[in-house]
């Protein structure tokens, strides 16, 4: 997670990041709704495969740990894994059940130092998007299916022309610098499969209204 000058966020925009990020009511509403999907996807995956002691998430990238409590409640070792030394350090501070809560700063695009198939299940939420690239975003799905024993949740926004035009009044009224990706269902299969993936499920956020989908990506099994 890098701020908006493309650097990793400090400490003090860390917390006010967290205080300030999910205040607004819709907001609030977006972050319930993205609870509910992941809620209803980690169901998917404990009736196809249970989660089995040790069992390892990677939350990545995680920011301040938005998400950890949703995987340590599933019964998941997590380790969290952020661009900014300050997000993990936040995002350990919010596992209040492992010992020796796990974090790891690293760089999705560059190379993760994990072993083959490390994770049961990987989660990366509100990333994906921020990868103009194409070739960013084929070098993140490699390390997931390099990093991934299973499973991967990743959010993507799809092309949404309704979702344009909404980002581009909020720009003119906020002055934002921020801008992100869209790309459209059948390019985020496509990149998906050559990585090795197979789509489970996809979920829109909110249906025609918000570009934002959350995907259950499944690595493909080895051809014998």
């Amino acid at each position: 997670m890098s701020s908006s000058a493309n650097r990793p966020f400090r400490e003090d925009e860390v917390a006010d990041y967290e205080r300030r990020r999910y205040r607004g009511l819709d907001q609030r509403i977006v972050h319930r709704r993205e609870l509910r999907i992941l809620r209803r996807i980690l169901s998917l995956i404990e009736r196809e495969t249970p989660v089995r002691t040790p069992a390892y998430a990677l939350d990545a990238p995680c920011g301040y740990g938005r998400f950890s409590g949703l995987l340590l409640e599933r019964g998941y070792r997590l380790v969290s894994s952020d661009l900014s030394p300050a997000m993990v350090r936040r995002a350990r501070m919010r596992d209040a059940i492992s010992i020796s809560p796990m974090g790891i700063v690293g760089n999705l695009t560059q190379g993760l130092p994990f072993r083959v198939g490390a994770f049961s299940a990987i989660l990366s939420m509100r990333f994906f998007h921020h990868l103009h690239d194409a070739v960013d975003r084929r070098r993140a799905l490699e390390e997931f299916a390099h990093a991934s024993s299973s499973w991967i949740i990743l959010s993507y926004y799809q092309a949404n022309r309704l979702h344009v035009l909404q980002r581009k009044m909020r720009r003119a009224v906020k002055r934002s610098r921020t801008r992100i990706k869209m790309i459209t269902r059948a390019d985020f299969v496509s990149e998906a499969r050559a990585a090795g993936f197979e789509i489970v499920r996809i979920i829109p956020l909110f249906r025609g209204i918000h570009a934002h989908h959350i995907a259950l990506l499944r690595k493909a099994r080895a051809k014998s």
